[in-house]
């Protein structure tokens, strides 16, 4: 019968000492006839920027015949030596059986998200995730705004997990992102944005009405239309009526004070420099949706052509309204220009008429969304900015740092 041992290894990290450590083991395995290493895991916690704890785990199967206490007994004089601490723990054939039926488990990302992130959250978050029959493996920090955990496990309604988490959120001052970890989570090639209310705080009609003197009325439709209590070609159609005589010089002095969402140039940075397509799809106009294309630097752009003539919004559409099935439409037809499957696909929107696409992509995001909205994504991040949806594709601030400095 063949021993299977838990080893623990813990101690102040410094340069080198990896290659140490290994190279310890490696004699060992040698000295002993051969050690068959089943896993490991290796972490440091800074505590400073040049100091920090290491911890390291190793399951180690012996030759068959071989006693465990010349093994140990070696190991821990050579660990002494570098003044590491080192434990360990026998484990049985259902313990070992245990461990490896547990790697054929659904493997999830668990992205928390926060100004401040506590322990409250963190908490909170592992709470409910072992209510769930989860179990959380590994908890990496991608910024101080947040933490990832890798979660393995099944769990018998991730639909009501989401919802339990979405409850706790607001309570907590958090966000909590649940998706599957698939090969497809780092490897998104398309990001589609709606405009109004997620690339820029302000709905541009709203802005129009008010130029044309009925922004009240056009501010009530356009909320209620959001909420998804209005079918949205009616009520556009309705709103843009209101605009009639409105005078196109209007249009660029709302463009240039157009105010951008925070986050959203780091996002479009970031998402450029990673070989990212991007598009708008927009309920809105296409002569603000050009604006932010140039500013941005977006690649395609659909929302709604407003006709003018004479240098009058003549209160019409020219061509097809951009509503919700369009949008989902759009994204799919740019994903095959492209050549990339809607799995690597990214949507980001906050109103009703963007919960189509989100149901398209492989990554459905409610920004800052309505309620309706939020409870219905698959995905909702509210706390913090649009940047902040790099987190959910693994990206953290240190490798943003590194490729923003590579593209500078």
């Amino acid at each position: 019968m063949r021993e299977i041992l838990l080893i623990n290894v813990t101690g102040q990290d410094k340069p080198g000492l990896m290659s140490t450590i290994t190279t310890i083991m490696a004699t060992c395995a040698h000295q002993n006839g051969g050690l068959e290493m089943l896993d490991t895991r290796q972490s440091i916690i800074r505590d400073t920027l040049t100091v920090g704890t290491l911890s390291w785990q190793i399951i180690l199967r012996l030759p068959e015949g071989l006693e465990t206490f010349p093994v140990v007994t070696d190991l821990r004089f050579h660990f002494d030596e570098l003044e590491l601490q080192f434990n360990y723990q026998a484990l049985s054939d259902e313990d070992y059986e245990q461990w490896v039926s547990g790697q054929g488990n659904n493997r999830y990302i668990l992205t928390l998200l926060s100004r401040n992130i506590t322990a409250e959250q963190i908490a909170g978050v592992a709470n409910i995730t072992a209510e769930h029959g989860l179990n959380i493996d590994q908890i990496t920090r991608l910024s101080g705004r947040c933490l990832e955990f890798s979660v393995g496990g099944v769990s018998p309604d991730l639909d009501k997990l989401r919802a339990d988490f979405l409850h706790i959120s607001p309570e907590m001052d958090m966000d909590v992102a649940f998706q599957e970890d698939d090969i497809y989570r780092q490897n998104r090639r398309l990001a589609v944005f709606d405009m109004d209310s997620t690339l820029i705080e302000a709905e541009v009609i709203d802005r129009l009405a008010e130029a044309a003197g009925v922004g009240v009325k056009v501010a009530e439709i356009t909320e209620r239309a959001m909420q998804g209590k209005l079918d949205f070609n009616e009520s556009f159609r309705e709103r843009l009526a209101m605009l009639k005589g409105l005078d196109e010089s209007v249009l660029a002095g709302i463009a240039e004070k157009l105010p951008i969402t925070e986050g959203a140039e780091k996002l479009f940075q970031s998402l450029n420099a990673l070989g990212y397509k991007t598009a708008i799809l927009s309920g809105g106009f296409t002569y603000f949706a050009r604006f932010l294309q140039e500013r941005l630097g977006v690649d395609y752009i659909f929302a709604n052509e407003l006709e003018i003539v004479d240098g009058k919004v003549t209160g019409a559409v020219k061509g097809e309204i951009v509503n919700g099935e369009r949008k989902a439409t759009l994204l799919q037809q740019i994903a095959r220009r492209e050549g990339i499957s809607l799995e690597q696909t990214i949507a980001v929107g906050d109103g009703a008429n963007d919960l189509p696409m989100l149901g398209v992509a492989g990554l459905g995001v409610a920004f800052r969304a309505k309620p309706l909205v939020r409870q219905s994504a698959r995905q909702s991040v509210s706390i913090l900015g649009l940047d902040s949806i790099l987190y959910l594709l693994g990206f953290g601030d240190k490798g943003l740092q590194m490729l923003s400095q590579d593209n500078s």
